[in-house]
């Protein structure tokens, strides 16, 4: 996609008058419900040095968000929301390139929230890790990536990206419920019939051998406070059913645990720190290659210091993908650290910058650069524009 195609949306963006006045998002009377159109754009320009590719380069993604939602006296509200995106290769995150990441009825009442459609899954629903300077641009889950593959011009860490919380059933259609918080500790559940992504789940999802169907996924918060500091944990499983196996592929089983930890040094400074860790018996947390004999497992620890609009932060990664020799698949491996230094501008606009490292190596076969390790380093800054959304 076109560097232009990127930029000229986050310039418009930039000069609306919801980011200038604070980022509330334009709303407007739709009979007895209320319609909000919400957005987001991110930007990244970057000088990555890798082989095949150097220079400065930009990558980036804009996302509306719109919300139709109606509040009855009773206490329910019943809403229809999505995200919608316009993204380049390297800004595609976990949803590769869905033009629709979300489209989902809500109902929620003093018991819970109810969503059905094209939603998270309760394990990421509800996950809890490290701190993170900007999400966006993390070591781990990042919507945006610096490194792209010469052969094609997609994202390097396509091939085992670091993601530690259970993701299993994606933004497949589906059920979800999340409890409200009691005594700290909230609740989530989710079942996904299929890999399909349309409504009203009719669509058996990709044909290919192994693929999963019938995701059940549950996840439990716990947010408390000792004193002056702030602890929260997660924990999240999922397991589901395989079809049209080949022989040795099976089920997916996917499980995750994260705690973090947010604490006052002074009255104008806190210090965070968290971590998470992910095991998955499917190769390279994907779904579609689930073994017997797989064992995938990713950790992220972080650290992070706040003061005033200003966070520095420093992330370490690590993950590896056993060899599956039934499937012909060698042994994945990835190390990754991270310096970053943010800048909260307004309430709808921050920057960030810093530095990244990432670095693969596999027991057999090469990487497009024609060995079997593939180091990447990139220095960036990254621009993210938002108006403000209820959830």
């Amino acid at each position: 996609m076109p560097v232009r195609k990127i930029v000229l949306p986050l310039m418009l963006m930039l000069a609306s008058p919801a980011a200038a006045q604070g980022g509330a998002p334009p709303s407007w009377p739709a009979g007895n419900a209320e319609m909000t159109l919400g957005g987001e754009a991110g930007g990244a320009v970057f000088a990555p040095h890798q082989p095949g590719r150097d220079g400065i380069q930009a990558s980036g993604v804009v996302r509306a968000l719109p919300r139709l939602q109606r509040d009855f006296d009773t206490g329910l509200s019943l809403g229809l929301d999505a995200a919608i995106a316009l993204a380049d290769p390297l800004s595609r995150g976990r949803y590769d390139g869905d033009a629709i990441e979300r489209l989902a009825v809500t109902a929620r009442t003093g018991l819970g929230k109810i969503e059905i459609g094209i939603a998270d899954g309760a394990g990421y629903a509800l996950a809890v890790g490290g701190p993170k300077v900007d999400a966006g641009v993390s070591l781990e889950d990042p919507r945006t990536s610096f490194y792209r593959d010469p052969r094609d011009g997609r994202a390097v860490i396509n091939l085992f990206a670091l993601r530690t919380e259970v993701g299993a059933s994606s933004n497949y259609a589906k059920f979800v419920y999340t409890s409200p918080p009691v005594f700290g500790a909230t609740l989530a559940l989710s079942f996904t019939p299929t890999q399909g992504k349309q409504l009203p789940f009719l669509n058996a999802g990709p044909h290919l051998t192994g693929r999963q169907a019938d995701f059940w996924e549950a996840a439990l918060r716990y947010e408390t406070e000792i004193g002056a500091l702030s602890l929260t944990g997660y924990g999240a499983v999922a397991e589901s059913r395989g079809e049209h196996k080949l022989p040795g592929q099976e089920g997916t089983s996917d499980i995750s645990f994260g705690l973090r930890g947010d604490y006052p040094l002074t009255d104008e400074i806190k210090f965070s720190l968290g971590g998470s860790w992910r095991q998955s018996n499917a190769y390279g947390f994907n779904v579609d290659q689930s073994w017997q004999p797989s064992t995938t497992r990713g950790q992220h620890v972080s650290a992070a210091l706040s003061r005033g609009d200003w966070t520095a932060g420093m992330e370490y990664g690590n993950g590896v993908a056993k060899e599956v020799v039934i499937a012909g698949l060698p042994r994945l491996g990835l190390n990754g650290a991270q310096a970053s230094l943010g800048y909260h501008l307004s309430s709808s606009v921050d920057l960030s910058g810093g530095y990244q490292h990432l670095s693969y190596g596999r027991s057999s076969g090469t990487f497009f650069n024609g060995v079997r390790q593939l180091k990447l380093d990139a220095v960036y800054l990254h621009l993210n524009l938002h108006s403000s959304r209820d959830e």
